[in-house]
């Protein structure tokens, strides 16, 4: 299996998803959009700015989606990536996203999350006992579902690869993508 979801929404950060796009597609994966609709979708940037106390958003690039939710075939994914930004507050509720969500977990494949990605699997009831680095903000969303809040870059918890921000894809995506090939037998 070579192709690899990635979860948006309007507002997903835009180096969240875009640094793990490429990223995927380096190593030969073919990486796989998917969201509420099949749309285009708008993304955005986040930052703190010096002297600020809550984030700034600027639009970032768009993006196509593949596959809506609803037409998912879990089963032909290696792996999924849950991006960051506000989307993920909206898009969370959606029952083929949770069952989209649920597969991966269940089955063990490699998930990467960042940010305020935690929000999806966390609704969905998978993160009980799991330890996930996320940004601070979601720490209660994590917390309140079960999980175990990490404030470092890289947190691997079995199959589960999370960082902070998007200031951690350094750190999370090539264990996340070594993770993917070693599933695939390279």
């Amino acid at each position: 299996m070579n192709k690899v979801l990635i979860v948006i929404g309007d507002a997903t950060e835009t180096l969240d998803t875009m640094y793990p796009y490429y990223r995927l597609q380096e190593a030969g994966f073919e990486p796989v959009v998917t969201a509420p609709e099949k749309r285009r979708y708008q993304l955005v940037l986040h930052e703190v700015k010096p002297g600020w106390t809550i984030t700034k958003e600027w639009e970032g690039y768009t993006l196509d989606c593949d596959v809506p939710f609803s037409e998912v075939r879990e089963e032909e994914y290696a792996g999924i990536l849950f991006s960051g930004g506000r989307a993920p507050e909206y898009i969370r509720y959606d029952p083929h996203l949770v069952r989209i969500t649920r597969h991966f977990f269940e089955m063990d494949k490699p998930i990467a999350s960042v940010c305020h990605g935690v929000e999806i699997p966390a609704y969905a009831d998978c993160v009980r006992g799991r330890r996930m680095a996320t940004v601070p903000k979601c720490r209660f969303d994590l917390e309140v579902c079960g999980g175990i809040f990490v404030d470092e870059p890289c947190v691997i918890d079995r199959n589960l690869f999370s960082g902070r921000t998007f200031h951690d894809n350094g750190y999370y995506i090539g264990p996340w993508i070594a993770a993917l090939q070693a599933r695939r037998g390279q």
